[in-house]
């Protein structure tokens, strides 16, 4: 099941769309206003994020620039406002897809299946994390980029896979930290940096200019994919 936000607060219409959707297989949680989705977003990491312009409290255009501060999940506009000047708008802060109301739901279904597999495209095979030319053996323990075995420590390893299933959302890095070392740890909270700067030097082609394991500053690291 996927987790999508939808904000919109024509209810008639977000249901039609939330129902089609639950036939599909998606999951999809509606908002009515802009403010609530923006608290909804500071707390609840989703993958997809559909968004009118006309939205009560905040409007969707300030939602799409803030989300796009701190995250790069694929983002929807759906608007009632037609023209090139809208659209452009849309993009440049940073929509993904911008799709002019009335519209099909079948439509907007298709367009959510592609950005999803554009975002997220990555196997799980046998026990595997394939993404690109990056594959981690999760029984075996190894990772492998172009096929070559790289030798990382117990803690690499672990960071490595939990950004990789996380691929694309920012993880804070009190969660992330947390995650690998556990709460109970006596470990100073420095060690995160240290390790990720260890994998970096692994993994990166420029490990001072990442590609691959960013930093966004205040809050955590994503992981964008083996462009």
């Amino acid at each position: 099941m996927e987790q999508i936000l939808l904000v919109e607060d024509e209810k008639e219409l977000a249901l039609v769309t939330r129902d089609y959707f639950n036939k599909k297989g998606y999951q999809v949680k509606i908002i009515e206003d802009g403010k609530a989705a923006l608290d909804y977003l500071m707390l609840n990491p989703v993958k997809l994020l559909i968004l009118d312009i006309m939205l009560p409290e905040v409007d969707g255009l300030t939602i799409c620039e803030e989300v796009r501060k701190k995250s790069n999940i694929p983002i929807i506009i759906i608007s009632a406002k037609t023209g090139e000047d809208a659209r452009i708008i849309g993009i440049e802060l940073g929509a993904d897809d911008y799709i002019e109301k009335p519209y099909s739901v079948k439509e907007l279904f298709v367009r959510v299946k592609s950005q999803l597999k554009r975002a997220y495209e990555m196997t799980i095979e046998m026990d595997k994390l394939v993404d690109g030319d990056l594959t981690i053996d999760i029984v075996g323990r190894q990772v492998y980029i172009k096929g070559e075995r790289l030798l990382l420590a117990t803690k690499e390893f672990e960071l490595l896979k939990i950004l990789v299933e996380n691929k694309g959302r920012v993880i804070h890095k009190e969660k992330l930290f947390n995650m690998v070392w556990g709460t109970d740890c006596f470990s100073e909270f420095s060690t995160l940096t240290v390790h990720i700067n260890k994998l970096r030097e692994k993994i990166e082609k420029k490990p001072k200019d990442p590609k691959y394991i960013v930093t966004v500053w205040g809050v955590g690291y994503r992981y964008e994919g083996m462009i």
